[in-house]
């Protein structure tokens, strides 16, 4: 089920700043003892505060994604081993952002941190599949010729443009 256009691109979007701005810090974290540490110093809480913004948002943007996304193709059993590992790696990437905050115990806290460096880099790698297979799964070549309850309910939940997508092809041309 392909979500409307603008909603997606605001995910990618919040996922970019994410993963950018987890793999600068990360970058900046690892050099700390350089010769540049001064200027890293500077540049580190802001990069956090980025972080930490884009994470707020990815928050609001993913509540969405359950009733427009996840239930309904859930129902429909599509893309279910790749929606499972997206959701597992979401959730661990929240519950150990707040870990990162709230640990009090240092050995804890590393253990933490480093499972969400971790499923932060995975993440893209994650994302990329699902999409490739819920696209090839949703391509005219991989489509029953008869209209499917898929289709029909998918019309209800997104925009137009799906709808046109899933109509079904008439048997005469």
């Amino acid at each position: 089920m392909r979500l409307d256009a603008r909603y997606r691109a605001a995910l990618y979007a919040v996922f970019a700043v994410l993963f950018v701005t987890g793999v600068l810090w990360l970058v900046m974290d690892q050099s700390k003892n350089g010769s540049s540490s001064e200027s890293w110093s500077g540049i580190e809480p802001g990069l956090l505060m980025l972080h930490g913004g884009a994470a707020m948002t990815a928050l609001l943007l993913l509540g969405g994604l359950v009733p427009l996304h996840l239930l309904p193709c859930w129902r429909q059993e599509k893309n279910r081993v790749a929606g499972i590992a997206i959701a597992a790696a979401t959730a661990l990437l929240i519950v150990t952002a707040f870990g990162l905050y709230y640990i009090g115990s240092d050995a804890l806290r590393a253990w933490t941190s480093d499972i969400h460096i971790v499923m932060g880099l995975v993440f893209p790698a994650l994302l990329t599949v699902h999409v490739a297979v819920g696209r090839h799964r949703c391509a005219p070549h991989f489509r029953s010729k008869r209209p499917s309850e898929t289709c029909r309910s998918a019309a209800y939940l997104v925009p137009g443009d799906y709808a046109e997508k899933c109509e079904p092809r008439s048997a005469n041309p």
